[in-house]
């Protein structure tokens, strides 16, 4: 058996034991390793800090990125909630999975499509989407019920004009401190980055679209 172990680091993802005694047998060594790892691994785990992550840029995969750190999330137990400010009235893949994952991955789609018309009426039913698409947001975010909620496409929203950027900084800043809350979309505003844990801005090297290939089943929807 392991007599002394002296303490456990972190350093470079790997767990490394320091022991002072080496007079052990291999198979009380791995006990040991493990019983403390996973000591050390759930003590750090259970002081979670809510992140703001922001994906941002002109590149594909912003909305796609954010739907696989929920997945992860939805993996190890956690209840996510995925709001969609732009996107509606198209069954994109990601509703499809979601259903599939029960009560503890929810989507809904609120926006009323693609914005192609920033005046006139089109304008008008698309303000009232992201209206109410924000309410709903506020809501959410102070019931207690998620530990992850994806605003996905706000950045969009905010960009057209039809949600005020300073209450999306409002409800950064009185968010649950426990809660995660991540944020899609192109041009996303310099004071949302400011408040973001983590911002990362895709960028666009190649895209099919570009020479001809339409959107594929599975990829863009």
């Amino acid at each position: 058996m392991l007599h002394s172990i002296r303490r456990v680091v972190l350093k470079q993802d790997r767990w490394l034991i320091s022991e002072k005694n080496v007079g052990y047998e291999c198979r009380g060594l791995a006990h040991s390793v493990r019983y403390f790892t996973n000591k050390a691994r759930s003590t750090i785990m259970s002081e979670t800090k809510g992140m703001i992550i922001v994906n941002t840029g002109a590149g594909k995969g912003k909305t796609t990125a954010a739907l696989g750190v929920g997945m992860r999330a939805w993996g190890q137990g956690l209840k996510v909630l995925v709001l969609q400010f732009i996107k509606g009235g198209w069954e994109y893949g990601e509703l499809q999975a979601a259903r599939r994952m029960g009560d503890n991955f929810v989507l809904r789609q609120l926006g009323e499509g693609f914005v192609t018309n920033t005046t006139g009426d089109g304008r008008t039913d698309h303000q009232a989407a992201a209206e109410q698409a924000l309410h709903d947001a506020r809501t959410e975010i102070m019931s207690g019920k998620w530990d992850m909620i994806i605003l996905d496409e706000i950045n969009y929203a905010i960009m057209f004009g039809l949600v005020p950027v300073n209450e999306v900084i409002q409800l950064l800043e009185t968010k649950p401190q426990s809660l995660h809350l991540v944020l899609t979309g192109r041009d996303a505003r310099r004071e949302i980055m400011d408040k973001a844990d983590l911002v990362t801005v895709m960028e666009e090297i190649k895209h099919p679209y570009k020479t001809g290939v339409m959107a594929q089943k599975g990829i863009e929807f």
